[in-house]
């Protein structure tokens, strides 16, 4: 049964509005430590003699014990927490709603401030729970600018990137939510990984290119992976680029973290559909770039995704084509079987096509899960994000949803 806390009404709000970043205060997160003491030092509350010192205070109460008010600061005296409370902010984004799919997958909607972007913007971040991991699927961009072809995201035009702060923000939040913090609670119910943390992986594969969003993304992520804070190792970071050719050197040389590329197609006709970017970027640069990204070897593969489309691109030709494109390159193949939204034109591939594909694949000599379908009850799959305010009216949604439970909406 999908479960769905509409958190627009007052009284389920009042207390997440409490937490809500107010606009008018700075964030302290998602700034670098060089960058945290400079700014306490500006803002005169702490002088330059100390700054370093009290940063890496911040640092682990903002990253190690994920508190979201200056006053649970303990080792920090009260007349320093009272100021810091009066400059800076280290509070949550307003959640507008949380989904649980039946499956155990869960759905935010956060609201941001405006930033330049004359109105208040929203993403959706979704969290997958596995047997031994749990993985969270983190947005980079407000909407997108790529407008590939299958991809529900892909309708809803760019509003502008997030910060470091905001990308951040949706990992720190799920945390909270999950129990993942040292003396927090996970909620009665909720489906998570039975031993270890409950976000043990970030992929970033929700709304938006990340590398379109370069140096916010990687500042994130760096902040992410430092062992003195969140301590998420980079290779249980994954960043998927749909083929932005001129960042892909960048993300192992600056970042270093796992890199996953939306294929889709074998040749340039068809990518130049399902994927317009390839049109810039056609497959020669991309694979190129691909076979020279650092760090490449069999214990760190690149992962090439490859949505499965009925009669598109789904063919034993099409899977030989796949093999030659990545032939000599440390890979992984994951086939995604198509996870419908409202409009679109496309369907997934027969269970028995999408087998043969990967039987195919794998007897080449490459591996090639086929990803299991998850949250399609609450549009969180794969290629299905899409923000509130630029999506259908609710009323049609709650019914879209209530069709796909039934069994109705599996194409």
């Amino acid at each position: 049964m999908t479960l769905s806390f509409d958190l627009t009404t007052e009284g389920a709000r009042d207390a997440l509005r409490a937490r809500a970043t107010p606009a008018e205060k700075p964030s302290l997160i998602g700034l670098t430590r060089a960058e945290l003491g400079a700014a306490l030092v500006a803002s005169g509350i702490v002088p330059e003699r100390q700054a370093k010192m009290r940063a890496q205070q911040l640092w682990h109460w903002m990253y190690v014990r994920g508190v979201s008010d200056f006053a649970s600061m303990f080792n920090i005296s009260k007349d320093l927490r009272a100021e810091l409370d009066k400059h800076f902010t280290v509070a949550r984004p307003e959640i507008v709603e949380e989904q649980i799919s039946s499956d155990g997958t869960r759905k935010w909607l956060f609201r941001f401030p405006p930033r330049g972007a004359g109105r208040p913007v929203e993403i959706e971040t979704v969290y997958i729970p596995e047997e031994g991991r749990g993985t969270l699927c983190i947005s980079s961009q407000v909407g997108c600018t790529l407008t590939c072809s299958f991809c529900h995201t892909g309708t809803q035009k760019l509003v502008r990137n997030l910060t470091s702060e905001e990308i951040l923000a949706q990992l720190l939040t799920a945390r909270d939510r999950l129990g993942d913090f040292p003396d927090r609670d996970t909620p009665d119910g909720a489906i998570v990984p039975a031993e270890g943390r409950k976000v043990s992986n970030v992929v970033m594969m929700g709304m938006g290119e990340p590398l379109y969003n370069f140096d916010a993304v990687k500042k994130a992520l760096l902040i992410a992976s430092d062992g003195d804070g969140l301590s998420l190792s980079k290779r249980r970071i994954t960043l998927s680029t749909s083929g932005v050719v001129p960042e892909i050197s960048r993300t192992g040389e600056e970042i270093g973290v796992m890199l996953a590329i939306s294929l889709h197609a074998t040749n340039d006709d068809l990518r130049d559909l399902l994927v317009p970017i390839n049109k810039k970027y056609p497959l020669k640069e991309l694979i190129a770039a691909c076979r020279a990204y650092p760090g490449l070897s069999n214990a760190r593969r690149i992962t090439f995704e490859y949505v499965m489309l009925k009669d598109v691109n789904d063919s034993i030709e099409d899977a030989k084509g796949l093999i030659r494109l990545l032939k000599g390159i440390p890979a992984k193949i994951n086939l995604i079987p198509f996870n419908p939204w409202p409009g679109t034109n496309y369907q997934c591939s027969d269970w028995e096509t999408i087998e043969k594909f990967a039987d195919y694949i794998n007897n080449a000599g490459y591996a090639s899960p086929i990803r299991t379908p998850r949250g399609r009850d609450i549009l969180a799959a794969c290629g299905q994000l899409k923000s509130e305010s630029e999506r259908m009216r609710k009323v049609d949604r709650l019914a879209l949803e209530a069709m796909m439970i039934a069994g109705h909406g599996e194409a």
